[in-house]
């Protein structure tokens, strides 16, 4: 019923830029937050940036000051703008989105995932 289609990934040099686009689509109701989350090797998912209910961002630390996320909720599409790039950013990046589908409840999807290498 719903999609969360991703792009731009890549590799990229220490310091370089990335940016990733998520677009949704589907019988969408309503998106109640949408972001990015990210999963290095061997380490759990976690939250890069996110739009929430209300409509605020969150970052987590490690990204503050060097990734941007913006949407157009016309499109049901964000974007994260990924600067200063460093190694450790290396990861799969999801899109995720909380999403009210027509004639049912809220549910939480997932993208199928974009490789970001950050080489040194």
């Amino acid at each position: 019923q719903v999609q969360l289609v991703e792009s731009g990934g890549g590799l990229v040099q220490a310091g370089g830029s990335l940016r990733l686009s998520c677009a949704a689509s589907g019988r969408i109701f309503s998106i109640n937050a949408m972001g990015w989350y990210r999963q290095a090797p061997g380490k759990q998912r976690e939250l890069v940036a996110v739009f929430t209910s209300g409509g605020s961002t969150n970052y987590a630390d490690s990204v503050k000051g060097r990734f941007t996320i913006s949407r157009d909720n016309a499109k049901n599409t964000v974007w994260l703008q990924m600067n200063s790039l460093k190694p450790e950013d290396t990861a799969v990046y999801y899109c995720y989105a909380r999403i009210r589908v027509y004639s049912s409840s809220v549910g939480d999807y997932w993208g199928q995932g974009t490789q970001v290498t950050v080489s040194s």
